[in-house]
Formats: C-alpha cells, structure tokens, sequence
C-alpha cells in the first residue's frame, strides 16, 4: 500500500464506510490494515482494460487467500475495477472498488449482504 499514489481529488473507497476523497492515510491505519489481512497471495486475472488519453480502466479479479481479521486462511477473490490516470509523468490510482460477488449470490441472499 506505500507505493499507491493519489490526488487530492482522488475517489478511493475504504473498507466499510462513507466514500472519502483524496487520500492521505494516517499510517496507523495503514498498519491496522496490513495487521488485519495477514500471510496471504493474491494473483490478478485481468478481466478488460480500457485506455483514452491520460486515463487507464483496467477490470480485474483479484483471487486470493490469507487469513483476515484473525478468521484462519480462507479464499477471497474480488471484483476490481482500477482508474488510474497520468499526472505529471506518473500515474496515479484514482478510483479502486472492490465487490466480493464474483461467484454472485440468489435474491434471497441480497438483503442479508447490504445490511452488512
């Protein structure tokens, strides 16, 4: 996570929570995130990308494992869509959404999974 870039305009969202926008994370919450997901491998499977101008789209899903939140090693694959764009030579992430529905869920599960 040190090496991510953003804005001050950046849209990324947090686990949980209202949608902040920028990114200036404090580290403690960048080591509180690092203690919650622990000894885990990710690999990414791109899924579509998309390029115009100063902007990249890429659609991702990220399967992984580890364990997470002290729960023990279980999969947990993600949809991703990533939108960076270049600024001053380097580009910068501006918009990361994670969705944990890649294996998708029957009606009767969708009000159970929104209310959290």
């Amino acid at each position: 996570m040190e090496h991510v870039r953003a804005g001050i305009d950046d849209l990324i969202y947090p686990i949980g929570g209202e949608p902040p926008h920028g990114f200036d994370p404090p580290s403690e919450r960048l080591e509180a995130t690092e203690r919650y997901f622990q000894a885990g491998e990710t690999t990414l499977e791109l899924v579509q990308s998309y390029g115009s101008g100063d902007i990249v789209v890429l659609v991702v899903i990220e399967r992984q494992h580890g364990e997470i939140g002290g729960l023990p090693d279980q999969d947990l694959p993600l949809r991703v869509p990533l939108v960076y764009r270049s600024n001053d030579s380097e580009w910068r992430l501006v918009h990361w959404h994670a969705d944990p529905l890649v294996h998708g869920i029957s009606l009767d599960q969708l009000p159970a999974f929104t209310r959290g």
